[in-house]
């Protein structure tokens, strides 16, 4: 990698890893500090890669990966994000409905919310993600329908009317 490799990386996929981060904090502020310290870590400490697709799973992972650290942290159990304003949500390529239903993705256990935004937000696939987050395919499908199950009963609850 060169020493643009960083910075390349931010332009094609930083989108994408802010989106990610935000489905899975609910705090705008919080996503774009895990995308700064994902791409930080890549200036770093650059990675050879054997393709985009390859370079963006390894930035999601380590979205993904911080953004567990997160949840796990005592700032993260003492403030709750999801009471923040969502002005300052992700604009670029979400509706104010989409927002609405990330908030409620980002309120799931993050089991469920990384493989349910993992696939309908990014389009990955259940083996993609599977390979993505370390887990057996089978397993990451029983998480993508029991995280769907979960989201359903929340938009029921929100009065969203759920058609088959």
């Amino acid at each position: 990698m060169n020493d643009n490799s960083a910075l390349y990386a931010f332009n094609k996929f930083g989108d994408t890893v802010l989106r990610t981060a935000f489905a899975m904090t609910g705090s705008y502020t919080e996503a774009e500090d895990i995308t700064q310290e994902v791409f930080l870590s890549l200036h770093a400490r650059p990675q050879d890669f054997e393709s985009d697709e390859h370079m963006k799973a390894w930035l999601l992972r380590s979205a993904i990966n911080r953004c567990k650290n997160l949840r796990k942290s005592a700032r993260m159990i003492k403030n709750s994000p999801l009471d923040e304003s969502l002005e300052n949500t992700l604009s670029c390529e979400f509706t104010p409905r989409d927002n609405e239903i990330i908030e409620m993705i980002a309120r799931l256990p993050e089991k469920y919310s990384s493989v349910i935004f993992l696939y309908y937000f990014e389009e990955y696939n259940v083996r993609e993600i599977a390979k993505l987050i370390g887990k057996n395919e089978n397993t990451v499908s029983s998480l993508l329908q029991r995280g769907r199950k979960k989201l359903k009963t929340e938009l029921e609850k929100e009065g969203y009317v759920y058609e088959n």
